[in-house]
């Protein structure tokens, strides 16, 4: 049985990937601070990852190809019919979101783009997902803002939100 080019074309990828990554890995220090773990920990984690699936896939195109791929029929695999209604909510919401977050702050650039996307998903209740938006980036919002100490805008809502933000 020949090996399918799609296949072998990306096993070859992510094990030449996989390859580069390790080449470069070598090139940063291998100082550590106190803990001794330098900078090249983790890419040299993530390279050999990457060559031993580029390995495996490799061999399994090799001998008969991948096991339980992916069907090639977008029915078999459960694919929705496109939407275009769908796909301009979202689009609309990214758009928003983009033009709000400096002066509209975080919370209400983000309620409105979650809004957005459940309309773009099928959902008619608007002001129930706007303050399910408002509850779940608010949330976000005082994690980032008090816990990790990075700062988002505030925007329209820094006098209800105090100190918090920029």
């Amino acid at each position: 049985m020949k090996a399918k080019p799609a296949e072998l074309t990306l096993s070859l990828g992510i094990l030449a990937l996989g390859i580069a990554t390790a080449i470069g890995t070598a090139q940063l220090p291998r100082a550590g601070g106190y803990a001794r773990i330098g900078p090249n920990v983790a890419p040299a984690v993530i390279a050999g990852g990457l060559i031993l699936l580029g390995i495996w896939l490799l061999y399994e195109t090799l001998s008969g190809g991948w096991r339980n791929a992916v069907a090639d029929d977008p029915a078999a695999r459960g694919e929705h019919r496109f939407t275009p209604s769908g796909f301009i909510w979202v689009s609309l919401g990214v758009i928003a979101q983009i033009l709000l977050i400096d002066r509209g702050g975080f919370v209400l650039a983000q309620a409105v783009l979650f809004t957005a996307v459940a309309r773009g998903f099928g959902s008619e209740k608007l002001p129930r997902d706007f303050a399910i938006g408002v509850i779940l980036s608010l949330s976000i919002f005082l994690f980032f803002v008090k816990f990790l100490n990075v700062n988002l805008p505030a925007g329209w809502l820094k006098p209800l939100l105090g100190g918090a933000g920029i």
